[in-house]
């Protein structure tokens, strides 16, 4: 089932998990609704820059790799020149220039920020999370 939300409800929703602290998933139906809230805005953005922290670059690629298809980009990503670290990583995504940044990460938190960019709209622009590394995994 897809929630058909105004851009208020999916602002409302996301500022949920834009805190300094992980908010968890508590339900299937919260993460379902988390993920339409982050489709509502970004279909109404120009482009979006992906942060995404994780414990290793394996993990942070699986996830940069499932947002990019969720969200609806048929982009390649092309990690053959990228340094493998065993160490928690952040990895920056411009859909704009579709490209990336690796670097190690020394911080806790482990997640995707979504900054959602628009010249249009300057209520749209805004930066969301730590969100979920799972969001938008096929269960």
């Amino acid at each position: 089932m897809t929630a058909h939300l105004t851009v208020e409800q999916a602002q409302t929703i996301l500022k949920q998990f834009s805190c300094i602290e992980t908010k968890p998933i508590e339900s299937e139906q919260e993460k379902a609704l988390l993920r339409q809230a982050l489709l509502t805005i970004a279909k109404l953005s120009d482009y979006l820059n992906l942060g995404i922290c994780a414990d290793t670059a394996e993990q942070g690629f699986a996830a940069l790799k499932t947002y990019l298809e969720g969200l609806g980009y048929k982009i390649r990503l092309d990690t053959s020149k990228t340094p493998s670290l065993e160490s928690p990583v952040y990895i920056k995504f411009n859909t704009h220039k579709q490209s990336h940044y690796l670097d190690s990460y020394t911080g806790i938190y482990r997640g995707v920020l979504v900054s959602c960019q628009s010249s249009e709209n300057d209520s749209i622009s805004g930066t969301y999370g730590h969100l979920p590394l799972d969001l938008f995994l096929k269960s």
